[in-house]
């Protein structure tokens, strides 16, 4: 016969055990949908790049709560948010086009996926890992700037070196995605910043601060949403 206390510490940790896959589920979706480039980083700041998308992400979320409608300088952080999500998707998607022409199929998305858990100290050739992901940031235009290759893909490469495909994904890379011109990086860099429009969210960030009540004022002075 089941006592009103076991009931009640079945109860108890039915509830902590959902809140807990509750937890993790949303860690999951959130790197799936930030790919967060240091993904152990749970403050978000280590990097500049992480850290301007985590801004983005509080202010973004900051305005929606104190305006009962949405204003037009929530609509540009949604779209400074995208563009920066956008960038970090396509380089992922090279990467699992590259795993796929390797024959890893049904694989890709499972040597992708980074949890927020990963940690240097689990790899198992971080040094030779680290020397091939900055051959690929040298080499190739695998990654759309010029600032260090996100850890990310580091934990991933450590995985190809175990699966005996480090080279032949490094050797895949130089094919289907040689080096850009000076050129080419230039105008690349210039497009970049014109999509995550820095300038914008800065001014937008203040503006929000300070009460954020201008923003369709400003949005007649300034001409239509892009």
């Amino acid at each position: 016969m089941v006592t009103v206390f076991e009931r009640f510490v079945c109860v108890c940790v039915s509830h902590d055990t959902l809140e807990y896959f509750d937890r993790e589920a949303k860690k999951r979706r959130d790197q799936e949908t930030n790919l967060w480039n240091e993904p152990g980083d749970p403050s978000h700041s280590e990097r500049d790049d992480d850290r301007t998308l985590y801004n983005l992400l509080q202010c973004r979320a900051n305005t929606h709560s104190v305006m009962s409608s949405v204003p037009q300088g929530y609509r540009r952080l949604s779209i400074d948010i995208e563009a920066m999500r956008d960038m970090r998707r396509e380089v992922r998607d090279k990467w699992k086009m590259i795993l796929e022409n390797l024959g890893f199929m049904a694989e890709a998305e499972s040597l992708l996926t980074v949890s927020t858990s990963a940690s240097n100290d689990r790899m198992r050739n971080a040094a030779v890992a680290r020397s091939l992901l900055q051959t690929l940031h040298t080499e190739t235009s695998l990654f759309n700037s010029k600032e260090p290759p996100p850890e990310r893909y580091l934990f991933i490469m450590d995985r190809l070196i175990y699966l005996d495909a480090a080279e032949d994904f490094v050797a895949k890379a130089r094919r289907f995605y040689p080096p850009k011109d000076d050129d080419d990086d230039d105008e690349e860099e210039e497009e970049n910043t014109n999509r995550i429009n820095l300038p914008l969210l800065l001014s937008h960030m203040n503006q929000n601060i300070s009460g954020g009540e201008d923003e369709d004022d400003e949005g007649e002075t300034t001409g239509p949403e892009e």
